[in-house]
C-alpha cells in the first residue's frame, strides 16, 4: 500500500522560504511522477510543480508559471523523497499542498497520478 506523507508547512512572512517534503512509502514505480498540488480556500486545486524520473534519471521537471524561478522540486531516490523549495513566498502562495504520485509511460505522455497525500498547510503573511 502506498503512502504519501507531507511536512514542512507553516507559517512564514512574505519574502520567506519554506522547503515541503513527501516520503512515500510502498512507491515502487521504476517511472514515476510526483507533484505537488496546492488548494487555497475557495479556489480550485491547480499543480504547482512536477517531476518525472525513469530509474532515478530525471526526465523533466516543471513548474506553474506562478511559482517559476521561486520553487524547486526535487527528489532522493534513497529516501523516495520528494522536495519542493519554496522561495521568495508570497500572500498569495497561502494554500494547503498536497504531495501526488503515480506512473509515466515515458517520454512525450503525461503523469497519471494515483495516489495523494493529505497535505500540509502554508500560510504566507504579509
Amino acid at each position: 500500500q502506498v503512502q504519501l506523507v507531507e511536512s514542512g508547512g507553516g507559517s512564514v512572512q512574505a519574502g520567506g522560504s519554506l522547503r515541503l517534503s513527501c516520503a512515500a512509502s510502498g512507491y515502487t514505480y521504476s517511472s514515476r511522477c510526483m507533484g505537488w498540488f496546492r488548494q487555497a480556500p475557495g479556489k480550485e486545486r491547480e499543480g504547482v510543480a512536477r517531476i518525472a524520473t525513469d530509474d532515478g534519471k530525471i526526465y523533466y521537471a516543471d513548474y506553474a508559471d506562478s511559482v517559476k524561478g521561486r520553487f524547486t522540486i526535487s527528489q532522493d531516490n534513497a529516501k523516495n523523497t520528494v522536495y519542493l523549495q519554496m522561495n521568495s513566498l508570497k500572500p498569495e502562495d497561502t494554500a494547503m499542498y498536497y504531495c501526488a504520485a503515480g506512473s509515466w509511460p515515458g517520454p512525450g505522455s503525461s503523469c497519471s497520478y494515483v495516489y495523494w497525500g493529505q497535505g500540509t498547510q502554508v500560510t504566507v503573511s504579509s
